[in-house]
């Protein structure tokens, strides 16, 4: 069965009437970039200096976009969507951390958070982690340029791959998935390293750990090939997270500054050709590889769907999986999950102070990514429309 990405009635059935009507405020404000530059501009400045505007973030912004402050409060949202179908990734969001103390408290976080995958089975399949929360940004730059480490540095690289080797550990023990969330592209081989060394350690039957591809990098299709030969040279089951990328600009900027080629695609039609080629590439191989197709392009979501029922595959086999974000794109998770298919919605979680920088740059993919907020509103007033007519 192929979904249909039109039927607002059962992409916005978990939402309430109030819930609708607070998405409405939100995209719409996001459809302004004066305004929405505005808004976060103020919620920074307003949390640096510690203003009481904490209330306001998380009855709008916050609720929309993560599940609550705590696990406690995430399993409501967490159960909430898989009354129908709708499965959840755990992501402790808190970041910016920069000391051993704070990346070994990450750790019993991460822990705690995969108790509770597990406490919610088979709702919660998956965790996430994101490698910077569990070592200093400039040891993993050094480590990605292949620089010679003091003893000290090359001590506190083993420490980083102890943290993330408990995790993945504790996931394995208890057949929870790691997602480890891609990075800036002067770490990115560090995180590789770090994904390919638990991959090879834990995906022996299974993929229990995945790394992410990140397609509006010019490099990563090839990247991906390179990584099933790695595979199947070392006999371990891929793990591929497919996403398109969330550091375009600032890769751009960075690039102009250092004087160095972008390693970002010329343009989006290069990004979905890459990312279309690199789905299609995974479920010609789903023999070793396990896919976690992340993706909010409609289009790229119908093609690995048909693609599952063209070649007889059952839609709900456990290689593969199909992933939005929490609070956007329902009408692709809430339709494909209607239909049969495994879908997961990336919910991450945390105090609202510290998840202020997640929230900064869902407003701005909102607010930057041309149609994909017209989009949202017009799916949200479609439905809206709908309850009142009927």
């Amino acid at each position: 069965m192929l979904p249909n990405f039109d039927n607002t009635e059962i992409a916005f059935k978990y939402r309430s009437d109030k819930a609708l009507s607070r998405a409405n405020f939100l995209f719409s404000s996001m459809a302004s970039p004066w305004l929405a530059k505005l808004g976060m501009d103020f919620t920074q400045f307003a949390f640096k200096y510690s203003l009481p505007i904490k209330w306001a973030v998380k009855e709008t912004i916050f609720r929309q976009f993560c599940g609550g402050e705590d696990l406690a409060e995430t399993v409501l949202a967490v159960n909430n969507i898989a009354a129908y179908g709708v499965r959840t990734i755990l992501d402790y969001s808190v970041e910016g951390k920069d000391d051993e103390a704070e990346f070994d408290h990450g750790v019993i976080e991460l822990k705690k958070t995969i108790a509770s995958a597990v406490a919610q089975k088979p709702n919660v399949p998956f965790v996430s982690v994101k490698p910077t929360g569990f070592g200093r940004f400039a040891l993993l730059e050094r480590w990605h340029d292949g620089a010679p480490l003091s003893e000290a540095e090359q001590a506190e690289k083993e420490r980083v791959i102890g943290r993330i080797d408990a995790i993945c550990k504790e996931a394995a023990a208890n057949q929870i998935g790691v997602l480890i969330d891609a990075e800036e592209s002067w770490i990115q081989n560090a995180v590789d390293d770090l994904a390919n060394t638990m991959m090879a350690r834990y995906n022996k039957t299974r993929a229990i750990v995945y790394n992410t591809f990140q397609l509006y990098c010019h490099s990563r299709l090839d990247y991906l090939k390179k990584s099933l030969a790695l595979a199947q040279a070392k006999e371990f089951i891929l793990g591929a997270k497919l996403v398109r990328g969330a550091y375009m600009e600032k890769e751009r900027a960075r690039a102009a500054e250092k004087g160095y080629p972008s390693p970002i695609q010329i343009d989006k039609e290069a990004t979905d050709r890459d990312y279309d080629a690199a789905v299609q590439f995974c479920l010609e191989h789903l023999d070793s590889i396990w896919l976690f197709l992340g993706s909010h392009n409609e289009g790229s979501n119908a093609k690995g769907a048909a693609y599952l029922v063209a070649n007889g595959i059952a839609v709900n086999t456990e290689k593969v999986w199909f992933s939005q974000l929490y609070g956007m794109s329902d009408n692709i998770s809430f339709n494909l999950a209607h239909a049969g298919y495994n879908v997961a919605k990336y919910m991450p979680f945390g105090p609202v102070k510290d998840v202020v920088p997640y929230l900064m740059r869902r407003a701005q993919e909102n607010t930057s990514v041309a149609g994909q907020t017209g989009r949202e509103l017009a799916l949200i007033r479609k439905e809206r429309q709908r309850r009142r007519s009927a």
